[in-house]
């Protein structure tokens, strides 16, 4: 759909150092950015810049679908700090050492490093950044998996879901296992066309793209990869190592091998996962995993640096929050999370200070939701903002349950502190939604910036990565300047600024992978994409 260029909205912004309303500090007396339905697409590509800040420009100015992060840094936030805000992420593990985040990270005052003691008396020993609910634990099985080799210990309507799973995939083992060996085969020969080519085996997607040739072969062999990099891969060690898992996980279910690990047994015997009681104690403070190369902390620490990564201080990349501290909480394996983990961590958040959660895991399974359900009454009861990823399968989640989620289905919501994010792409128009997105006009809350988002990587590294996984620490990063400038606010009062300051559009979409279009305003509850810059006017006004 084409837009017409009108006038844009006057963006001059004035603040006024006076206390305004219950929450606010200062007041901004500028108009929100309004009319984005005027603003014209972009039909240029993105600059490598634009490519790896994308999530902090400005529509209007910039024709990208971020979240104005740069603009209320500059027109509004400049010189003000706020106060610290501790925002718990809920993860793989984080590298607590990269260069981005090591002045970031929350630190328990009350705990004295390695003393073996339980200085503050809250249960967890030497808990100095947080903890780890996992132990050793990295692989672990899907939650469909192992409520069917744990039947006998679980309801039998929780079975009968989860078994009807399980024999839908094992018919589609076969297949889809001969077409990943397909696609592998595919992208070895294109990799041995392209590295003929370029007369070097590591390239980079750019010198691909860049490749110019008359001869037939070598530009099929540069379609085959540039799709592959499009979807998110850096490379094609890391096309062959993700083809590769899903060759051998349907292998394993073949041969009927995901039946019989027990990860957790193996890890922590006796902890049985299926039951929970509140104040009970376990895991670790091993904070990025057992892994000592932290591979398996990538999802976590990617997390962590978009929401906190030190600002401008001439270091990859800037996180959207600014004082704030990363609470470090491993708790989601390779795997399916446990939701006795889940609820733990959300307790242990709550109970140590943090205003915000952020939650970038999800399945569509669950042996215990109550657990999860009771720990987000908790957190609402200790004013603590949960904010959750919507999940990656292009999917209206009004019509499929998943968890965690604070309500089922499209039904009433169990509490106010709960906010469900939906990703963007940064391509405005009828693909802005990213096309794995899931969606829902009762269970989706907001969307915000989540496909190809560049941030901090273990060891010191900086790598792309897409998913509402992104998304979710996008906005939890909005959240957490407006209580760290708007203290007095609740966290219902936090949500419901963000769904209603947000960007809106008339314009239909494109939505589960292109398979359907509809009005963007019906793929949301609020009908908005996060937008800090709007955020943070509405929160002066409350």
């Amino acid at each position: 759909m084409n837009y017409s260029f009108i006038k844009k909205t006057m963006l001059t912004v004035a603040a006024a150092g006076m206390l305004a309303g219950c929450g606010s500090g200062f007041t901004i007396v500028s108009p929100p950015i309004e009319n984005i339905d005027s603003t014209p697409i972009k039909t240029t590509a993105m600059s490598e810049v634009e490519a790896k800040n994308w999530k902090d420009l400005d529509l209007q100015t910039d024709t990208i679908p971020g979240m104005s992060v740069n603009k209320a840094y500059t027109e509004i936030l400049k010189g003000r700090m706020g106060t610290t805000t501790v925002v718990a992420v809920i993860d793989s593990g984080i590298d607590i050492e990269h260069e981005d985040l090591d002045g970031v990270i929350w630190t328990n005052e009350d705990e004295i490093p390695g003393n073996g003691i339980d200085d503050d008396k809250n249960g967890y020993i030497d808990d100095v950044h947080g903890w780890n609910f996992l132990g050793n634990i990295v692989d672990e099985n899907l939650e469909y998996e192992r409520i069917v080799r744990d039947k006998a210990m679980l309801p039998a309507d929780i079975v009968a879901k989860a078994q009807k799973e399980y024999d839908a995939k094992l018919a589609q083992a076969t297949q889809s296992k001969e077409r990943f060996e397909g696609i592998l085969q595919q992208i070895v020969e294109a990799d041995k066309v392209v590295s003929a080519h370029l007369g070097k085996s590591d390239y980079t997607p750019a010198e691909v793209a860049a490749i110019s040739s008359e001869d037939e072969t070598v530009n099929n062999a540069k379609g085959t990869l540039s799709f592959f990099f499009g979807q998110g891969l850096e490379s094609v060690a890391q096309a062959k190592e993700v083809l590769g898992d899903y060759i051998t996980d349907a292998t394993n279910l073949l041969n009927g091998e995901k039946l019989k690990s027990n990860y957790r047994e193996d890890a922590m015997p006796g902890n049985n996962p299926y039951s929970y009681t509140p104040g009970e104690i376990w895991g670790d403070n091993q904070y990025s995993g057992p892994d000592p190369e932290k591979a398996d902390a990538f999802h976590g620490t990617h997390v962590a640096g978009i929401i906190a990564s030190e600002r401008d201080n001439g270091l990859g990349v800037n996180g959207v929050a600014n004082n704030v501290e990363i609470m470090v909480l491993r708790a989601v394996s390779m795997g399916d999370e446990y939701d006795k983990d889940i609820a733990a961590a959300i307790r242990y958040a709550a109970d140590n200070g943090a205003k915000v959660i952020n939650g970038s895991f999800g399945k569509y399974h669950s042996s215990n939701p109550e657990f999860v359900w009771d720990a987000i009454k908790y957190a609402e009861s200790k004013d603590v903002l949960f904010v959750n990823a919507a999940g990656n399968e292009g999917t209206d989640t009004d019509f499929t349950q998943v968890y965690p989620q604070d309500q089922e289905l499209a039904g009433p919501e169990i509490s106010d502190n709960f906010l469900t994010v939906g990703a963007l792409a940064p391509s405005y128009g009828a693909d802005m939604p990213a096309s794995f997105s899931n969606y829902g006009k009762a269970t989706v809350d907001v969307f915000g910036p989540g496909a190809q988002i560049y941030s901090t990587a273990p060891l010191n590294e900086y790598r792309n990565a897409s998913g509402t996984s992104m998304a979710s620490p996008a906005v939890a990063g909005v959240a957490a300047v407006i209580r760290s400038q708007f203290p007095k606010l609740s966290a219902s009062e936090v949500k419901h600024i963000i769904m209603d300051s947000g960007l809106t559009t008339m314009a239909r979409v494109n939505v589960g992978g292109g398979a359907d279009t509809k009005p963007f305003q019906e793929i949301t509850t609020s009908g908005k994409m996060a937008n800090l810059y709007n955020a943070l006017i509405m929160a002066s006004k409350m």
